[in-house]
């Protein structure tokens, strides 16, 4: 994945939404080399070409322009529907661990100072980048699973529903590579679908 984008010199000749795209790729450059501690208004300012009252006028915390760079370069993944639980299940982590590992790098390493200023977690911030009201991947996964009959409509908690993410994302993390198919399948199988009262030889 490649996290750097073209320059965007020129933006205080632009205005609109085309400032505002010049000023969120500046500062997603910013971000990428410099992390949370350089992100900084007067450094987004100057890499955008345009003032820090411009950058106020529409975030008017650093927190605010983070969001906003985030959710921009945040790309939701798409999530299969193959007609069985255990295939969506490894079908998303495969195409999460091909899209994520880039983001989730930058996340855990240059983000490392917001976590700890603002008490906040990366599950945490992935589900404010999460559109409102729009279920998480396996939060769907588990639905579509309920409605076919291939699982119990009971309660699950958040975290056992969305713990293949979690344990995919720990993965990366620890290794900065991605996550071979067998570890892929041994979430799945050995750790997830136990935990949903599902047995990987009994799905389709």
């Amino acid at each position: 994945m490649n996290l750097k984008h073209p320059a965007s010199g020129g933006a205080s000749r632009r205005r609109g939404p085309a400032l505002e795209e010049a000023i969120l790729d500046a500062a997603w450059q910013v971000l990428v080399e410099h992390g949370y501690h350089g992100f900084t208004f007067e450094a987004v300012a100057a890499r955008a070409g345009t003032s820090r009252p411009v950058l106020y006028r529409r975030w008017p915390r650093r927190d605010d322009l983070l969001l906003a760079t985030l959710a921009k370069f945040w790309r939701l993944i798409d999530v299969p529907d193959t007609g069985s639980l255990r295939e969506d299940a490894v079908g998303f982590l495969r195409n999460a661990g091909d899209d994520r590992a880039g983001m989730l790098t930058l996340m855990s390493v240059q983000l490392a100072d917001y976590f700890r200023e603002a008490g906040t977690s990366l599950t945490e911030l992935r589900d404010t980048l999460l559109p409102p009201g729009r279920a998480t991947a396996f939060e769907t996964i588990v639905g579509r699973a309920v409605e076919r009959g291939e699982l119990p409509d009971v309660p699950r908690s958040s975290r056992v529903v969305n713990l293949p993410l979690d344990l995919l994302r720990h993965d990366m993390l620890v290794t900065m590579r991605r996550v071979p198919e067998e570890s892929i399948a041994e979430i799945v199988d050995e750790v997830w679908l136990p935990l949903l009262g599902a047995s990987s030889g009994q799905l389709p």
